[in-house]
């Protein structure tokens, strides 16, 4: 009302045209905007909607039923709707209440993610990957991943009921909203988590419910929460699998090891309920006891037996055999079999017994050393060749070595060896046997005799008969006369004149005398020289026959000792 109207003048034409606009601008409609509107009349499906301005228009009523939604419209209700035209081809507006819940869905929801607050929705359809939620209007995804803390095969269940969700992308230009149900149930575990794990403590015994086994353990319900019960902490023996122990399902009683309040991780034992096997453990079973034992599992380092429940000991690999050394230890024994075994060490503290499987069986050295003592002879296969001499297998699954000294007496030991190839049977003599260091020493050469040792009387000086067995360029390789002794005359020795130090004219066979030079029976030399033998009766027959003084030639002189010689031996 105008100031002319307010003084009690009728009002003029223009301001009655004033009047008209100010209520136009008050009530002006925008395409694409949400109005107010009246119902004035419901014609069977439709309700028909003014909005002003002398505008009506048209909306189904399905648009005003759904969950979450008004109850029945009746004639007079006020109404919000989205103008999506003004006016159409039959000048009526053409208005949506979807649309209007929508946009308002959309303001309410955008101030929800900005305050990380959750909204509430209902799940009403499947699409490709997921879901769509109805947001009061508004449709978001619900992606599958994001339906529960767990894989959920079928959701009918939670088809139009309304759930709080929490919003994890709003793209408005797209229409695109992105929701979660598991953050929520996520967030709300959390929380019960929190209030359950401040109501336990360490070393409280409480009953829970296995609900699942895994390769490591088993977790326990322990009433809304879970708790790890770790193989190990399951019982004090051995446990291949959980599944040996426990079923899912199954009620167990459970003692708290460790809680971690930051992360809400239980540890549980049962073994800890029962009484340790481990105390009083060396009286139990002394170092050098022998027992029986069941073998409960092998590893490529050894083989663990069962000694008692809840009781292991480690028969290492190396204490299982005395002869097979590079042997796996699945090859000795086998899993669940019976064997006796020797204590060889415990240890309370680090909770370890060594045990010895060898220990309970005689040593072979020893076994050997009895029936064969040294000096006695065995026979056996030659198992390998070295640069260093044979190895035989003996009786007893063990090996002796011939050294190459010990090969011949007279011809090196690089040569002889070569004679011998593996699988040919060798008779030897015992030289030695080392119980300690597993080692037995055999000799080929000592079967034959020491020919040194039955040398007889033979000394430095003596004139002895050799035989040719060898005739070589550097000399002659001979044998002593009722020896087995041979030696090695070398070309310079072969005579005393240069002229017949000829290794050829030498014969095999052909026997003449020489003279020992050298004879150590210690370091089993012994030395012979024609030419020495030559020169020694050359003093002889100048000491006997004359001197150079006397005039006689040294051809008379031996040919003098040569004629007496004669006579001598006729």
């Amino acid at each position: 009302m105008t100031a002319g109207t307010a003084l009690g003048r009728s009002p003029s034409r223009d301001d009655f045209a004033a009047l008209l606009e100010e209520s136009f601008l008050e009530h002006e409609i925008t395409e694409g905007s949400v109005v107010k509107g009246r119902v004035v009349a419901i014609e069977k499906d439709v309700a028909v909607i003014d909005i002003g301005a002398k505008t009506e228009g048209r909306v189904a009523l399905k648009e005003f039923t759904g969950p979450g939604r008004e109850g029945e419209l009746k004639v007079g209700d006020e109404v919000e709707v989205y103008v999506d035209r003004i006016e159409n081809a039959l000048g009526e507006a053409v208005i949506s209440r979807d649309k209007a819940r929508r946009e308002e869905s959309w303001v309410k929801l955008e101030k929800s993610f900005e305050n990380n607050d959750r909204v509430t929705g209902t799940i009403f359809n499947q699409v490709k990957g997921g879901y769509t939620v109805d947001l009061d209007g508004a449709v978001a995804f619900l992606p599958r991943s994001q339906v529960d803390i767990r894989p959920v095969r079928d959701v009918t269940p939670l088809l139009g009921t309304p759930q709080p969700f929490q919003i994890l992308k709003m793209d408005r230009r797209r229409g695109n909203i992105v929701v979660s149900r598991r953050t929520v149930l996520e967030e709300s575990r959390a929380e019960q988590r929190s209030e359950l794990v401040a109501n336990l403590e360490e070393g409280q015994v409480i009953d829970g419910v296995v609900k699942n086994i895994t390769e490591y353990g088993a977790f326990v319900d322990l009433g809304g929460i879970d708790g790890l019960l770790h193989v190990t902490d399951m019982a004090w023996r051995r446990v291949n699998h959980p599944s040996e122990v426990v079923t899912i399902g199954q009620t167990v009683k459970v003692k708290i090891i460790k809680i971690n309040h930051e992360t809400h991780r239980i540890s549980l034992g049962i073994k800890q309920l029962l009484a340790d096997p481990w105390e009083g453990i060396a009286a139990r079973y002394p170092e050098g006891a022998k027992l029986k034992g069941r073998v409960t599992n092998i590893t490529d380092y050894g083989a663990f037996v069962e000694l008692e429940p809840g009781i292991e000991g480690l028969i290492h690999v190396s204490e299982m055999s005395w002869t097979k050394k590079n042997v796996h230890p699945g090859k000795i024994v086998s899993t669940s079999q019976e064997v006796e075994v020797q204590i060889l060490e415990v240890d309370p503290v680090k909770r370890r017994i060594s045990l010895g499987l060898k220990q309970t069986l005689q040593n072979p050295w020893e076994a050997f050393a009895e029936k064969h003592p040294v000096g006695s002879e065995v026979e056996g296969e030659v198992k390998n060749k070295t640069e260093f001499g044979l190895f035989i297998g003996l009786e007893g699954d063990v090996d002796g070595m011939v050294h190459l000294s010990d090969l011949d007496w007279n011809r090196p030991g690089e040569q002889v060896i070569e004679e011998f190839k593996k699988g040919d049977m060798v008779r030897a003599q015992v030289l030695d046997v080392d119980v300690e260091k597993e080692r037995i020493s055999l000799g080929v050469k000592q079967l034959g005799g020491d020919p040194f040792a039955e040398a007889g009387e033979i000394k430095k000086g003596q004139i002895v008969t050799c035989e040719v067995v060898e005739v070589k360029d550097a000399g002659v390789e001979v044998k002593i006369v009722d020896t087995d002794m041979q030696t090695f005359i070398r070309r310079a020795e072969l005579a005393r004149d240069r002229g017949d130090q000829r290794p050829e004219r030498f014969a095999t066979g052909e026997k003449f005398d020489a003279r020992v030079v050298q004879f150590d029976r210690k370091a089993r030399r012994v030395q012979v020289s024609i030419k020495a033998l030559e020169v020694a009766e050359e003093k002889e027959a100048m000491a006997q026959f004359g001197s150079a003084d006397s005039g006689a030639s040294l051809g008379d002189i031996l040919g003098a000792a040569f004629n007496k010689k004669r006579s001598d031996d006729e």
